[in-house]
């Protein structure tokens, strides 16, 4: 730290703490607390109660909460097998091939998620990619969001990555595929689990394109959550909002152990 003095790094804890407390604890506490009121009229909720999660875990709000985890894992998945697959692909490229690959995949990232929405819906709106109407439209357009930040995740460890691994088997006979199955891949672990838990936190959090596509019969838990507060129902979309949250710290975490379990194989 730049500050030397007890009282000034103190000053500078209780500064950061207070904007913690006012930024990111704040909100969270107040849907938590409008999730678990039965009314607010004055400063403080009213008539506490579980009535708004018990309507949550039923309904559309339940089978919302279903279609967004299942849409963030297909959605993160497909993401993570491309991202990783061009990422070991522009590795052996020339440089100017990989500046190119680098601004076609990071150009999800430069534009509103709205527009990419309405780029999905032209693109496969039309035979022979006909999935209007379709989950699959829905799918689509997560992982071009989220493919970029596999992508990102996949190619900083490739270049981190000591290439003596890679020498070390070749110079006893492996294969590229043996190399790529047994050692690249193994090492790329981390950042693979890494990309894989940004890209299911990103999907099931997505709101911009997912308005733009979804059909009646796909759609997912922010979209059922923006269409309650629309209507005025905040207590329920606030009970919905901490399902989701909760659902994707436990998606996050089941990745976690799943990655831990095949680092240790």
């Amino acid at each position: 730290m730049l500050v030397w003095t007890r009282r000034g790094r103190a000053t500078v804890l209780t500064v950061f703490a207070l904007i913690v407390l006012v930024v990111f604890l704040a909100p969270i506490a107040t849907v938590a607390a409008a999730a678990l009121a039965g009314s607010w009229t004055g400063p403080l909720p009213s008539d506490p109660g579980l009535s708004n999660f018990r309507q949550a875990l039923s309904g559309q709000e339940a089978a919302s909460l279903s279609v967004s985890l299942q849409t963030a894992l297909l959605a993160g998945g497909l993401a993570l097998v491309l991202g990783t697959w061009a990422a070991l692909a522009a590795r052996e490229a020339p440089d100017w091939w990989r500046k190119f690959t680098d601004a076609v995949f990071h150009l999800p990232v430069a534009v509103p998620s709205v527009a990419i929405g309405l780029g999905v819906l032209i693109a496969f709106n039309e035979r022979p990619l006909l999935l209007g109407g379709t989950k699959w439209i829905v799918i689509v357009a997560h992982s071009v969001l989220v493919l970029a930040y596999a992508f990102s995740a996949v190619t900083a460890a490739l270049d981190r990555l000591d290439p003596t691994y890679r020498q070390a088997a070749e110079s006893l006979g492996a294969g590229p595929l043996r190399v790529l199955l047994l050692v690249t891949l193994p090492l790329l672990l981390p950042a693979l689990d890494a990309a894989a838990g940004l890209a299911v936190a990103l999907s099931m959090g997505e709101l911009g394109a997912t308005i733009m596509v979804y059909p009646a019969t796909w759609k997912t838990l922010p979209v059922t959550i923006f269409g309650l507060t629309d209507r005025g129902e905040v207590f329920d979309a606030a009970a919905s909002t901490c399902l989701l949250l909760l659902v994707t710290l436990v998606a996050l975490v089941a990745l976690g152990r799943l990655k831990g379990r095949a680092a240790l194989r």
